[in-house]
């Protein structure tokens, strides 16, 4: 199957275990032997494209369920990036960032959760940049809300918090979230994981 250029939809370990019918330890086993594409997010987790999903299930004549054959069918060309963050210097700073980085993207901003609800379900951005510190907003909730409602179209989640614990980025990792960020945010290592979601550079 031909590789698109802009994978959308990310699968954690668990979910390509629940999918397969098997336990999350023999998910983890076949990317260790290199049968099943994967990449790691900067915590350690390992993360899988649906096209590479899309294409281990087809090599073994496992069941492809009807969800995954629609993400691989509509991935192609979603090069919209939507950065969500109160602090406005830090928001406009970022997005200038990447528009440098990546000049085919789409970059849009919301400065609050409802605009963010907005943009996300009217748009469908392939990545979310998430400040889960928003005022009034219960970043975990927002986190399982955006991947849970079918009508946002399930985007890459990168979750940056001033709050560098290892608990929050558990709690927002297991919310759903594909990646977390300390504050202050490391720029570099940001790109490098916005480039493996864009162009599918594997590690």
């Amino acid at each position: 199957m031909a590789k698109k250029r802009s994978k959308i939809r990310i699968f954690s370990a668990l979910e390509v275990a629940n999918i397969c019918g098997v336990v999350n330890q023999t998910a983890i086993n076949w990317i260790k032997n290199n049968y099943l594409k994967a990449f790691t997010t900067p915590g350690g987790q390992y993360r899988i494209y649906s096209e590479d999903l899309y294409d281990f299930l087809q090599s073994r004549g496992m069941k492809i369920p009807g969800e995954l054959k629609e993400l691989v069918k509509d991935s192609e060309g979603n090069q919209n990036l939507l950065i969500v963050d109160d602090d406005r210097d830090f928001n406009n700073m970022l997005r200038e960032y990447i528009r440098r980085k990546f000049q085919d993207f789409d970059i849009q901003q919301a400065f609050d959760g409802f605009e963010a609800g907005r943009l996300i379900s009217e748009n469908s951005p392939g990545i979310v940049i998430l400040d889960v510190d928003l005022p009034g907003v219960d970043g975990e909730k927002l986190c399982a809300q955006i991947k849970g409602e079918s009508a946002f179209g399930n985007p890459v989640i990168i979750s940056i918090t001033g709050l560098d614990d290892p608990k929050v980025e558990k709690a927002l990792l297991e919310a759903g979230a594909d990646a977390f960020f300390a504050k202050p945010v490391d720029f570099t290592t940001l790109i490098e994981f916005i480039r493996k979601v864009h162009s599918g550079d594997m590690v």
